[in-house]
């Protein structure tokens, strides 16, 4: 029941990080960056704002493409053009023929036809296309340590075009649309595959849960020990290092984790209640509470044990020599309260309906 339960929650709301999110801050420029035309797929999504931003402060010219359903508001200045990543759908990517850019980077890509269809109608007038692909584009998450090198996962009919009842078909079409883009565009393409991606305008509240959940303060429970691995990335750091790559025009497969260090999971819940200034105290649960309680699902944390041992441990350091860096988790933490308290009050009220989890509080009263 965990798997099905986390693997549902982790890809379908790993799908929706991509598709709706408020304007934010640009980052500070860097000195001597080529001025560069960056065409960005998507774009109105969780990281997409954040890749406008870094790339507008760098002062590159950016282009969105979309369907214009979501994020209509945001970037007035910017050039937009409307179509859908099927080619065989509407307009399709029409309004993509004949346009020339220096960098892509395609944040909306799930299908391998789709990639394909974008990537090779770009190849002749595009010099790099970065694919924002997924830890989940690995086929195993039970060995830990795995670098860019390990296996991907695959599938018996590359053709599905469906995620499947529990998103099992997510990580192998990530692993298909990364062949696709490869194939298009040989050595000018660049994979990044992050893991959990947390920060302000994470609409899904995933890593948001801990921290709001420390701040409501008292008795708490926590899967798992301790000691157990947690991998996050802000999304600002992950979105600045994708435009350092296009401004380097670094090429290859990378993985998208962080932070600098091994996080655990006790670092997690004692940031946030320093952070919040609560007075939450933890109760740990180890895994043998899923025996008794089936149905409940801690977000962002996994067993580390059994066949998802490996999931919060990817090796990430050819990231970190390509020029990825992390703010500290507790600015993380501060930053993402501040964006939730901002959200309008019915948003607000909606996530918090979800938290406690349910059934916290027999879990609690079981562990005396």
């Amino acid at each position: 029941m965990i798997r099905n339960l986390h693997v549902r929650f982790l890809f379908a709301t790993v799908a929706l990080l991509l598709l709706t999110s408020p304007v934010f801050a640009a980052s500070e420029a860097e000195a001597d960056v080529p001025h560069l035309k960056i065409l960005i797929l998507g774009g109105t999504g969780f990281i997409g704002p954040w890749e406008v931003e870094a790339a507008l402060a760098h002062g590159h010219e950016v282009t969105l493409f979309n369907r214009g359903k979501s994020g209509k508001d945001l970037f007035p200045d910017l050039e937009k053009l409307k179509g859908d990543r099927d080619p065989d759908k509407d307009a399709g990517l029409s309004a993509l023929e004949g346009r020339k850019f220096d960098v892509v980077i395609d944040n909306s890509g799930y299908y391998p036809r789709h990639v394909k269809a974008s990537a090779e109608l770009l190849a002749p007038n595009v010099g790099h296309y970065i694919y924002i692909s997924s830890v989940s584009a690995y086929g195993k998450t039970d060995v830990e340590g795995q670098d860019e090198t390990a296996a991907v996962a695959t599938m018996e009919d590359p053709t599905v075009e469906e995620m499947g009842e529990s998103w099992e078909n997510y990580g192998p079409l990530k692993a298909l649309c990364e062949e696709a883009a490869l194939s298009a565009m040989p050595g000018r393409v660049t994979i990044v595959r992050p893991g959990y991606i947390v920060g302000p305008g994470d609409h899904t509240h995933r890593f948001t849960y801990w921290p709001l959940r420390v701040r409501q303060g008292g008795a708490m429970a926590v899967p798992g020990n301790p000691s157990d691995p947690i991998q996050i990335i802000d999304a600002r750091d992950l979105t600045k290092w994708i435009i350092h790559m296009a401004e380097q025009n670094i090429t290859g497969v990378f993985n998208g984790c962080g932070p600098a260090r091994v996080l655990t999971m006790e670092e997690v819940v004692q940031t946030a209640k320093k952070v919040t200034g609560s007075d939450a105290t933890f109760t740990w649960l180890g895994t043998d509470y899923n025996e008794a309680y089936p149905d409940v699902y801690f977000p962002i944390w996994t067993p580390y044990e059994g066949e998802y041992k490996g999931f919060h441990t990817f090796v990430y350091a050819n990231s970190v020599q390509a020029g990825l860096t992390f703010r500290p988790l507790s600015e993380t933490v501060a930053d993402l309260v501040k964006y939730f308290d901002d959200l309008p009050e019915e948003k607000r009220t909606e996530a918090l309906a979800r938290i406690p989890v349910a059934g916290e509080a027999e879990m609690l009263e079981a562990a005396k």
